[in-house]
This record gives C-alpha cells, structure tokens and sequence, in this order.
C-alpha cells in the first residue's frame, strides 16, 4: 500500500450537481428540503468512508422555475446529519460577508461539540450584486474588500474559538466551581470591519478549531487560501492546468511558513459511471437531453455579466466579454469559463452543455476503472490531495461511486478501508490547534 492516501468529499446538492438531474425519472425533485434524503446520502457517503461531506450555500434564491432551488440551511441540516452518522465529517458554506463572527463562530463550535469534533467551514465571501440587496445593501462590496473584510472575519473566529482554554471548564460540584474564570478570556478586537469583545458563549470546539476551508481560486483567493484554508475546493478542466494550481498554492503557503502538507487541494469533478464505456455514454447523453438550453443561456449572461442577446446559442463567445480584473464576482471562475469555450471553440449552446454538470467543473463519463484511473493520474502527478465528488445525480450516482469506484482506489492502495480517527481533523491528517491555556486570546 502507498503511504499517500487519497481525501474524498462528497459534494451533495439536492438531486444532484447536474442541472437537468431532478428531471430525471429515478430522482426526488423535492429531496432539497427533505432531512430523510441528506440523511440517507450522509449514511452512504459514511459506509464509503468518505473524509467528508460538504453542503453549498448562498444567501440568493435564483432560476426556481428551472431546477430546485429551495434550500435549508447548512449548519441546521448538518446538526441532523450529525445525529445520522458517527465518524465522517460535516462541512458547510458560511459567507464572510453577510454575517457576523460572534454568530458564525459560535454556529460551527456548537455544530463541533454536537458532532464530536466533525465539523468544517467552507469560507466564503459571497459574490453578486442580489445577495448584497438582500442585506440591506446596493451592491457587493469590491473583491479586494470582500477578501479583507473575511480574513479579519476569520481572525476574529478563530480568537473567539480560542477565549476558552481547554481547561477551563472544571465542573467542580463540591467547590461550586464550574469554569475558572481565569480561562475564559474577551478577546477586546478592534478592527477596519468588526469590534468585538467576547469572549464565545461555547467551551472551545473539540477540534480546537473547525476545519477551515476554501473555495476561491482568484488572486486573492488564493492568497487568502495559502494563510487561511486545510483544504482547499478549486476547479480545474485540465490536469495541466490542475498540476500549476497545485504547485502554486503549495509554494505560496510555504512562503509564509506553513508546511505545504498542512493544506489539501481537492478539485471538483463530476463522473458519470456506467458498467461499460457504452452505458457511461448513454447515461451522459441522457443528462444532456433534459438540459434547457434557455436556462442555461440565462445563468451564462449573469455570469459573463453580458446582456442576453450576446449569446446566440449557435454562436461563440462574443469577443468583447469584460477582462477578469473588470469582473466583481466569482473571477476565477469567469476566467475558466471563458478560456474553455475560447480553447475549445465552443458554442453557446455547447458551452451550456458543458457547464451542465458542474458548473465549471471537470464532468466526464467513463467505466469504474476508468474513473479510478483519472482520479489516480491526478493524484499520483502532483495535481490534487484528493478530491470534491460532485455526483450528478442523487442518490444513484453516489451509489455508483461508492459501490463501484471506491473499491477499486482501495484495492490500489490509494483509499482506507475504514476510519482510523474520530474528528475531521484526524480524517485530514492534521494537528489540533493548541489552545492557549488561560492566556488571553488576543488577534495580534
């Protein structure tokens, strides 16, 4: 068996990352608000021994007539799923920017302390002029600001998890001592976004912290990534393309002095498993014909930030679409959109097709083994960690991962068998973070 295993995160979204999957007659197209249907996903996910589950979120409800958009969320579903399950852990998107440390912070510690130190935050800062209006704003803030304001916000989190030493709750009846007041400490921040004197209403998380993750592959995102995130969720349409992310989020995290392995990179893909190469094909093509091509011209406009009728659906790219620096919203995600129709030559409407299944993210169709054998060529050239399941439809293509894929990456010594750990953190191969044993959590 090799020493280096893979880390897999099953991706779950409703019925599925494909757009076109709750049309298809095996799915649930109300599951996105049903409990019993994460649950069920969850306890697969488990059996499969996943490092991880993972739940999106945004703060905007967009496109309801044309997929389910109806979502709960994230922290409450996973304080369920906790119950659920025993060992895998449980990650959710939080936006830094519109929310509040003290209220996230004490969220994921007290999601930590119900899920016995399971629990990871997806940080994000939240792009798009709709979200900012429906927090009593105009518009979103510029990126380099949102990316500002969320790594004070995450200074901020971190000194709260940190105001209660480890040893501060004595629960000790006969003296009538239940926490020395000594180790609990307000942290007293002052700063350009956030004043706040704590110290948490939580005993500190049993990972000393949630896991931190990240999403963003920008310029800044990757900055923040390289001094923030444990693992990272990117997107990449090449293992060329993949290997240079790889080796440059490695290289910047050890510029500041971290241990490159102290951060997981785990692309995004999206497989389409069938028993033979003829029944992956015809699966693929199944989804393709349940895709609304209207809908999705409709989601490439408000990402391209271009009017409507810039996209003929039988045409290219227009030539005139804004530069990435131009972009306010999610730029590297523009940026590999537009490089694949551009590399590719693709229409609109193949564009759209290609974009169906994960948004960005690499989708492909292939038989067990040969999903297995990509997963490996990326893990075993320098290109990921591991990576972000995202099945296209649900339940059945997790079944199919996990039935038919993962034995095969076991067999090969890539993935365990069973769990060795108990918390996320022991999942990831990392250390708890020391806590500061009465001393007073201060942001430096």
């Amino acid at each position: 068996m090799t020493s280096r295993q893979l880390h897999l995160n099953a991706f779950l979204m409703s019925a599925g990352h494909h757009e076109a999957a709750w049309r298809l007659p095996e799915s649930d197209p109300t599951g996105s608000t049903a409990v019993e249907h994460f649950v069920a996903l969850a306890q697969l996910a488990e059996r499969g021994t996943f490092d991880s589950l993972f739940l999106a979120d945004s703060p905007v409800s967009r496109g309801v007539a044309r997929r389910p958009s109806s979502v709960l969320e994230p922290t409450v579903l996973l304080t369920a799923l906790a119950a659920a399950t025993s060992r895998i852990g449980l990650i959710a998107t939080a936006s830094t920017s519109y929310n509040e440390p003290y209220n996230l912070a004490r969220r994921f510690a007290s999601l930590d302390h119900v899920s016995h130190g399971r629990a990871g935050w997806n940080i994000v800062t939240t792009a798009g002029p709709e979200a900012a209006r429906n927090f009593n704003l105009d518009d979103q803030a510029d990126h380099a600001s949102r990316y500002r304001r969320a790594a004070e916000f995450v200074d901020v989190a971190v000194a709260l998890w940190d105001s209660w030493a480890d040893d501060a709750v004595l629960a000790d009846q006969q003296a009538g001592i239940w926490a020395d007041p000594e180790r609990v400490r307000p942290i007293g921040h002052r700063g350009e976004f956030f004043s706040v004197e704590g110290a948490l209403n939580v005993s500190r998380p049993p990972q000393g912290h949630p896991l931190l993750v990240q999403a963003g592959s920008s310029e800044d995102g990757k900055a923040f990534a390289a001094r923030y995130a444990e693992a990272v969720f990117t997107a990449q349409q090449t293992v060329e393309d993949a290997r240079a992310f790889y080796v440059d989020l490695k290289t910047r995290t050890a510029a500041l002095g971290r241990d490159p392995e102290t951060i997981k990179i785990l692309p995004g893909i999206v497989p389409i498993v069938g028993s033979t190469e003829a029944e992956a094909a015809e699966r693929s093509r199944l989804f393709d014909e349940h895709v609304d091509p209207e809908y999705g011209r409709a989601q490439l406009a408000r990402t391209l930030r271009v009017p409507l009728d810039h996209l003929p659906l039988d045409a290219q790219l227009p030539a005139d679409l804004p530069a990435e620096d131009e972009i306010e919203g999610a730029k590297s995600r523009y940026t590999l959109i537009v490089e694949l129709a551009r590399s590719e030559r693709l229409t609109v409407r193949e564009l759209i097709l290609r974009l169906g299944g994960g948004r960005g993210h690499r989708t492909f169709h292939g038989t067990p083994e040969q999903v297995a054998d990509t997963i490996e060529d990326w893990f075993s050239t320098g290109a990921a960690d591991g990576f972000n399941i995202m099945p296209p439809a649900l339940p059945g293509d997790l079944v199919s991962f996990v039935d038919q894929v993962i034995p095969i990456l076991r067999d090969r010594g890539l993935f365990r068998r069973e769990y060795t750990g108990a918390t996320l953190r022991d999942h990831y191969g990392l250390q708890r973070p020391a806590g500061r044993s009465g001393e007073v959590a201060a942001i430096a």
